[in-house]
């Protein structure tokens, strides 16, 4: 069993090396999220949905069941997927190459272990070629290392993008990671409702694109890329759009406004290259979100530097809770 020891440093991620790798860990992140999406009550925005950065991968977190609870915890440090359960039980499965059909069948025998049930709809979502997953019978790679040191970035990212989501006044989501186009997120709100929203993604219902655009948002986050842009990726956006989003002053220099995207990218090695990757994260997550609440007229309240150093609120009574 080999122990991956942790780094200051940023890992270097490299798309044409990572993407088959991802492209298998995001279906078999599909299966265990649509398992969380039948195991708990709908929040807006799909919230309930999501998953989480845990120190050893990928979590559900909590999922009530027949008054007890279950949770699914992808491992990238010794490659395994397990289920744990609040009634002591627990099984395990390696995480390898293989046919995401055997994957779908293994993770459901693993909850029938358990004596949990559950029905998911049972095909992948905003991914043009939807093939069920007990029908997908591809030969899927697995590299250990790659998963391992994309994980490794997720939890830098995650600790900036907590920071950035910490200065904010408004509603906000946690940060978390949508497993529809795999990607680790954090979206702010201004308080106001917006236009319907009539965007489309591959195999996904037009009235939840609805719900989760329902209100004025800067959203931001970080994915692995794709074929039309092959570098993994930071992004910022806004929801709707001014005329002028896309023409205003964002730092560091390298950040552009890429026009079919609709978005503000920043590539990774830009960040994991600086010489304070933190800082210029920080500082790409501030200026998209000032393009945002200047362009689109939020309240000043919400629009504060998020990136002040505060001093810690004297609440002595607060940490004894």
């Amino acid at each position: 069993m080999t122990k991956h020891k942790q780094k200051g440093q940023w890992p270097n991620l490299n798309y044409n090396k990572l993407k088959d790798t991802l492209l298998t860990v995001q279906l078999w992140s599909q299966i265990v999220g649509k398992i969380r999406l039948v195991s708990t009550p709908w929040i807006n925005h799909g919230w309930n949905v999501t998953l989480y950065t845990s120190p050893r991968g990928l979590t559900t977190g909590l999922m009530p069941y027949a008054g007890g609870a279950f949770q699914i915890d992808f491992d990238f440090i010794d490659h395994r997927l397990s289920v744990t359960s609040s009634n002591g039980g627990s099984a395990t499965m390696n995480l390898q190459p293989g046919k995401v059909s055997d994957f779908y069948n293994q993770t459901f025998n693993l909850l029938e272990q358990l004596g949990i049930h559950v029905v998911i709809y049972a095909k992948p979502n905003e991914m043009a070629e939807a093939v069920p997953f007990a029908e997908d019978h591809a030969d899927r790679i697995y590299d250990k290392q790659q998963i391992h040191n994309y994980w490794q970035a997720l939890i830098r990212i995650e600790a900036v993008l907590t920071r950035f989501r910490a200065g904010f006044n408004g509603k906000c989501s946690p940060v978390h990671l949508y497993w529809g186009e795999f990607d680790l997120a954090v979206s702010l709100f201004s308080g106001r409702k917006a236009p319907v929203h009539h965007g489309t993604m591959p195999n996904m219902p037009e009235s939840i694109m609805q719900e989760a655009y329902s209100h004025e948002v800067a959203g931001a986050g970080f994915w692995g890329g794709s074929e039309s842009h092959p570098y993994p990726s930071f992004y910022a956006y806004c929801y709707p759009a001014a005329p002028d989003y896309g023409t205003q002053t964002v730092l560091p220099a390298a950040a552009a406004y890429h026009t079919n995207m609709g978005e503000y990218i920043l590539n990774y090695d830009a960040v994991q290259k600086a010489d304070d990757p933190e800082a210029t994260l920080l500082q790409f997550l501030q200026t998209t979100f000032n393009a945002a609440v200047k362009t689109g007229h939020w309240s000043e309240e919400l629009s504060y530097d998020l990136t002040a150093t505060r001093p810690t609120p004297i609440v002595t009574g607060f940490y004894e809770l």
